[in-house]
């Protein structure tokens, strides 16, 4: 599978990211071994994941994910080295103080993070939330001291506007600190608004990398949820029924049209468009089968036309 270069990272990744969200929340640890497996066999290479997965699952208090990976690199020798893991800090984790961007608390999630996953090093670490009580300098400080420590190699924002990743990235210049390589938006085919514009043209400029997160819309881009009945079904319909608008049917009736063309799945078209999509490396998605990781594949090869592009991007 073709690899592209991840911004500035030194990172050639497969042009879709594993969403690792679902481990130990939609599905168990054998079925997330099964995918992973698979993913890793289609020739994908880059798995993302965070401190604070699955923390919202009953009896869960986050870290669940990343240990579940850990077990993963455990049981699979020589798997680590031919993948890419993307966590994240920021999120709180149990107690009030345990989240943020601070020194005190990057330190020791890092090590949390760590442990769990297995592994001496994260390939791409991320801010997950915008932190305002701390200073920019402090947390890229911090990162600089653990890339000089070998304990991370990249890093990246999550959920920061253009307004805030230009402040970051004058904090690192001015300081002589690593800027942010990377940023994690929200972009998919209904939610536009978040990377197209402002952050989309700095990112181009800066060559900076681009990975999308609900690049499926919480599963509404593939056209199993066409109405509030249909929501009961998912784990997520909590998060689906905003899409149940005008705006959101007629874009699965144009999903539905060049998915037709093509004898593709919707999910399909939708991941392609991500992936073409100016300024994006590779969107994350999630998977809780073996045939959804194939789906996957079968969307880094479906070329769209430019006719196509303009039924999609016109529908909404």
């Amino acid at each position: 599978m073709l690899k592209r270069p991840l911004g500035s990272t030194g990172l050639n990744i497969a042009p879709l990211v594993f969403g690792g969200n679902v481990f130990g929340w939609t599905i168990d640890e054998k079925t997330s071994f099964a995918v992973l497996d698979a993913f890793v066999d289609q020739g994908f290479n880059a798995i993302d994941t965070a401190d604070v997965y699955s923390a919202w699952v009953p009896g869960n208090s986050g870290g669940e994910s990343e240990a579940i990976i850990g077990r993963w690199f455990k049981q699979r020798p020589g798997m680590r080295d031919k993948v890419a893991i993307f966590t994240k800090v920021g999120s709180q984790m149990g107690s009030p103080q345990n989240k943020g961007l601070s020194r005190r608390w990057i330190l020791q999630a890092v090590e949390d993070s760590l442990r769990r996953l297995g592994t001496d090093h994260v390939d791409l670490y991320f801010s997950h939330w915008p932190d305002p009580q701390t200073p920019h300098e402090e947390t890229l400080g911090t990162y600089a001291a653990l890339r000089k420590a070998g304990k991370i190699n990249a890093l990246g924002a999550s959920n920061y506007d253009a307004t805030l990743l230009c402040a970051a990235l004058k904090a690192a210049h001015d300081n002589d600190l690593p800027a942010y390589q990377v940023i994690q938006p929200e972009y998919n085919l209904y939610d536009r608004s978040g990377f197209e514009g402002q952050l989309q043209k700095l990112c181009i400029t800066e060559n900076i990398g681009v990975v999308t997160y609900f690049s499926l819309a919480s599963g509404f881009l593939s056209g199993k949820y066409r109405s509030r009945a249909d929501l009961g079904s998912s784990k997520r319909g909590d998060r689906l029924e905003k899409y149940l608008d005008e705006q959101g049917l007629k874009l699965l009736t144009a999903l539905d049209a060049v998915a037709a063309d093509h004898g593709a799945k919707q999910a399909e078209v939708a991941l392609a468009w991500l992936i073409n999509s100016p300024g994006v490396t590779a969107p994350i998605a999630s998977a809780t089968s073996v045939e959804q990781v194939a789906s996957f594949a079968k969307a880094t090869r479906l070329t769209l036309t430019d006719e196509q592009f303009r039924t999609l991007n016109e529908a909404l």
